[in-house]
């Protein structure tokens, strides 16, 4: 039985011993999860591996938008040092699956599974909660496992939202067409960073210029984060993934990264947040952003709303 360092036991330790594929059937799951694993990956310079995930309880409670579209944001990219192939799978027929599988193969062949209270969630991977997990029969699990995916569809599939009921979780989700700029209501806060130096500057090879060093990707940026804000306890700390839906209806993953927790990143590609920022500045990619570009748009600074511990909503409008 296993209760301490199940990520390390059941996520990472079966590569090293040649396994090349991990199958997850979870109850529930969610894509901050699933970056941080992909990013946990590429920081143990681990041999490339394949992840399917399978989550059961979709015909139960359906899912929600910013999950939905959190996977589809892992979708089509490639993980170097860390992934070969992603992909998610909703379980979109009765009877809905309370059960949590963790299956390693080596080649087609299964030789690891565990089972237990673990959902595919960082709760129950790099937080407190305690979790109990088992060693069960692979051959058993990898079973069960294609009996349950036959019941499922692909979650980038052309007709998934006729087969699962995608849900708000918020009323910035359903705004329809009505633009969204603030967030207000029992429990939501704030805070706005600048995207300027204390020196009133955009930083030449820092912030939303990062990139701007020779051999990088001119794209990288990330948002500075004081000091005060990141010890308040607003955003997650300990390298957690979070969420974030913008006002133009984008959505980004990020996390706290650098030394003292200064920056606020998209961890799985750098790149993306400055490729984001420079769309909405109308620049080309990889441009060199300036404090005049920043005025000429209209603002400079981010307004970041804390809706739960893994979720957000980011305006940038004007």
């Amino acid at each position: 039985m296993l209760t301490n360092n199940i990520a390390k036991r059941i996520l990472f330790a079966p590569p090293l011993q040649g396994a090349d594929t991990l199958l997850i059937l979870s109850g529930y799951a969610t894509p901050n999860m699933a970056s941080w694993l992909i990013k946990s990956f590429q920081e143990q310079n681990m041999h490339p591996v394949n992840i399917s995930l399978l989550i059961g309880m979709v015909p139960y409670d359906g899912l929600s938008v910013p999950i939905h579209e959190g996977f589809m944001e892992l979708h089509g990219k490639t993980y170097p040092n860390a992934v070969d192939s992603f992909s998610c799978s909703y379980v979109c027929e009765n009877p809905p699956v309370h059960a949590n599988l963790y299956i390693w193969l080596k080649g087609e062949s299964p030789v690891q599974a565990y089972t237990g209270s673990a959902d595919f969630v960082q709760n129950a991977f790099i937080q407190s909660r305690k979790e109990i997990v088992v060693c069960c029969d692979p051959e058993e699990a990898y079973k069960f496992y294609e009996e349950v995916e036959a019941n499922s569809i692909y979650f980038n599939h052309a007709e998934v939202e006729d087969h699962i009921v995608l849900r708000p979780t918020h009323q910035i989700l359903d705004a329809e067409n009505k633009p969204l700029t603030t967030l207000a209501g029992e429990g939501i806060t704030s805070t706005t960073l600048s995207l300027l130096t204390t020196k009133g500057e955009v930083g030449e090879k820092s912030g939303l210029n990062w990139g701007q060093r020779k051999g990088r990707n001119k794209n990288e940026a990330y948002i500075h984060l004081p000091a005060k804000i990141a010890r308040s306890g607003f955003f997650p700390l300990g390298k957690q993934h979070f969420t974030v839906i913008t006002d133009d209806g984008h959505t980004l993953l990020l996390r706290v990264e650098q030394q003292n927790d200064k920056a606020i990143t998209t961890p799985l590609s750098n790149a993306q947040l400055g490729e984001y920022f420079r769309n909405r500045l109308g620049l080309g990619n990889g441009a060199f952003v300036t404090k005049q570009d920043l005025l000429n748009y209209g603002r400079t600074d981010v307004t970041f709303y804390k809706i739960d511990d893994e979720q957000y909503f980011m305006d940038f409008h004007v």
